[in-house]
């Protein structure tokens, strides 16, 4: 046997090579090799990943946020819309789902029951509030505004970031109406974290910007709205998602340029886990101040 032979290409072992892949080191020949940025890959390893030895998104093309720009950019928006229709028509065929549901501090559903709400446990009360609607308008409206703030958003964060914005806005205002609201009224609806995506857009605005005075006229008018008296909205669901969602914006549209390009990612994230620690603080102030009532 001959050990000073070269080994075969993996797909043609009768071609000798001294050539190997850089990621699966698995010899190759020259019609196989294909050049990356350092080395040479197989063709496997190409289909496999971006054929630079990264994975395969690494050089699709990028929102301004760094967010892979994607076919259907509306994509999250649509589902959220659907989410909410949903919720809102298994809450009128099943209307007990409405009371377990909806965003409730502490209380008793009858004299001797059990105490329920957030305080409780029932922590999955200040996310499920926010996809939960009771009457038409109210969700169409709602719903309304997340597509025509929602979209173009989404479009300029990518799907990830923009989930993130919605869930922190969310979680956020009702942070907010957990710690300022008597315990046992009931808050409902998507308005959070709509005002959150608002928020949001009038970062992206200033960062990119954009002429300011429309969306500035709109942003004042819906917070005339919140505090218009009559109309029976949580002024501390909309201010608790603004001020996230303008809080978590600020993070993910991060300078990509210089320095500031380097940390990006680290800014994005930690700013978002500071976020949602910020709210949890709330969420666990004012759990402790309900419990010690009873």
């Amino acid at each position: 046997m001959d050990t000073d032979r070269l080994p075969g290409c993996y797909r043609h072992p009768d071609r000798e090579t001294g050539i190997s892949c850089t990621r699966c080191e698995r010899p190759i020949c020259p019609e196989c090799m294909i050049s990356a940025s350092v080395g040479f890959q197989c063709p496997e390893c190409v289909r496999g990943g971006s054929g630079t030895g990264h994975g395969r998104a690494a050089n699709a093309p990028r929102t301004i946020a760094g967010g892979v720009v994607a076919a259907d950019p509306y994509l999250v928006t649509k589902i959220l819309i659907g989410i909410n229709v949903a919720v809102f028509l298994a809450g009128h065929v099943f209307p007990g789902l409405t009371i377990q549901l909806e965003l409730l501090g502490r209380y008793r559903e009858q004299v001797g029951g059990p105490l329920e709400g957030v305080s409780t446990g029932e922590y999955y009360r200040l996310l499920s509030s926010a996809f939960l609607h009771t009457e038409l308008w109210h969700i169409f409206g709602n719903l309304l505004a997340l597509w025509f703030i929602g979209g173009p958003l989404e479009q300029a964060l990518g799907r990830a970031r923009y989930l993130t914005v919605y869930l922190l806005s969310a979680l956020g205002g009702s942070a907010v109406v957990y710690l300022l609201t008597e315990p046992n009224v009931a808050t409902l609806g998507a308005s959070g974290a709509v005002f959150g995506l608002l928020g949001a857009t009038v970062v992206l605005a200033r960062r990119m910007r954009y002429e300011m005075r429309p969306l500035i006229t709109m942003a004042v008018f819906m917070l005339v709205l919140t505090f218009a008296p009559g109309l029976n909205v949580s002024w501390q669901a909309h201010i608790g998602g603004l001020v996230t969602g303008v809080l978590v914006a600020l993070g993910l549209f991060w300078p990509a340029t210089g320095h500031g390009a380097r940390n990006r990612k680290f800014v994005q994230w930690g700013t978002c886990v500071a976020v949602f620690l910020l709210a949890t603080a709330l969420i666990a102030i004012r759990t402790a101040e309900l419990s010690a009532l009873t």
